[in-house]
């Protein structure tokens, strides 16, 4: 009884034996597979350094009040977009409209004597000098209602263009002296991307197109570059340039960016990123021999795009490799090119 249990441990044994061998079978032995090849050539590839950079809006301002007076109606929100004129907030000075009529009422009074001193003149009743007196009067007084109007039109705050509330600076009921802050906004739709350049660096064309990347996951995108300044910082040897960037872009006022600035040129080699296999810290590619095998290379890679990747050892230009290597891939294997 007791060699049914040895007679299935053996077999058992044997089919694991089996199997291992199985598993490390050469790859020469292994099934020919299908793969999809492209073949390297060499690119002239404009090299850049990554700058540091701030985003800001090409549009800002903080708005203060121009006349004494308590808050009204300061009811918007950090945050909240507003369009151009729209009322914000209202300042409550009561002796304004209070000299606007009085000011309305002198101009009436003038404008009466000038007509009257007029008609005198032409009737020979009276000096010429009287009526180019009462007409100056009249003048006084017209400016003296234009300044009046000025002055009550600065207790309407209005947005002075389409933007966004970034402060908060009164509530309502606040007393507000001439000078005193009240909020602060910034246009939404043009930004720009404000960068240090170095020197010594090469001045690009005004109008040129640079890379902004906003993080290593996404494309970078193209800015176009509007100022940079002639002259450099003293202190820190730098010129300041400034890039605007696509409208509606993901981007936001305060952003950290990075900008691609050109630093010359250098023959590269660009693989799509699909190539290149991750083994732990090592990355590698395969290369069809003229034997028509799949030969493993170590490469070292610098990232280029989310779909191109710039080789940077262990490849040469008019080699063929292997797009989306499979996962059973292995140096050695026979492969057919597909069409």
């Amino acid at each position: 009884m007791r060699l049914l249990p040895l007679l299935i441990t053996s077999l058992a044994f044997a089919v694991v034996g089996c199997s291992r061998n199985n598993a490390s079978a050469p790859a020469s032995a292994r099934a020919t597979i299908k793969v999809r090849t492209t073949r390297l050539e060499t690119v002239n590839l404009t090299l850049t350094q990554a700058l540091p950079a701030t985003v800001h809006p090409l549009e800002s301002a903080t708005l203060a009040a121009r006349v004494m007076g308590s808050v009204n109606g300061a009811d918007f929100a950090v945050g909240q977009s507003v369009k151009a004129g729209e009322l914000l907030l209202s300042l409550n000075a009561a002796e304004l409209p209070a000299r606007l009529a009085q000011a309305r009422a002198a101009l009436a009074q003038a404008e009466r004597e000038a007509i009257r001193e007029a008609a005198l003149v032409r009737q020979n009743a009276t000096a010429a000098d009287n009526a180019l007196a009462a007409e100056d009067h009249r003048r006084i007084a017209a400016a003296a209602v234009n300044e009046a109007e000025a002055l009550l039109s600065y207790t309407r705050i209005v947005a002075p263009f389409s933007g966004t509330i970034t402060k908060k600076l009164v509530n309502s009921g606040d007393f507000a002296a001439p000078g005193t802050p009240l909020l602060a906004i910034e246009a939404r739709d043009r930004l720009r991307a404000e960068v240090q350049v170095p020197a010594t660096f090469a001045a690009p064309a005004a109008g040129s197109v640079l890379p902004v990347q906003l993080d290593s996951a996404s494309d970078p995108l193209n800015t176009e570059l509007v100022e940079f300044s002639a002259a450099a910082d003293p202190l820190t040897q730098t010129r300041l340039a400034k890039l605007e960037l696509p409208q509606n872009s993901a981007v936001r006022s305060g952003q950290f960016v990075r900008v691609l600035w050109p630093i010359g040129t250098a023959p590269s080699l660009l693989i799509p990123t699909s190539a290149v296999q991750l083994f732990g810290q090592m990355e590698r590619v395969f290369v069809v021999t003229s034997e028509g095998r799949a030969q493993l290379r170590l490469v070292k890679t610098a990232t280029y795009s989310s779909a191109l990747t710039r080789i940077l050892a262990g490849l040469a230009a008019g080699e063929t490799i292997i797009l989306n290597p499979a996962a059973t891939l292995r140096d050695g294997q026979s492969v057919i090119v597909s069409p």
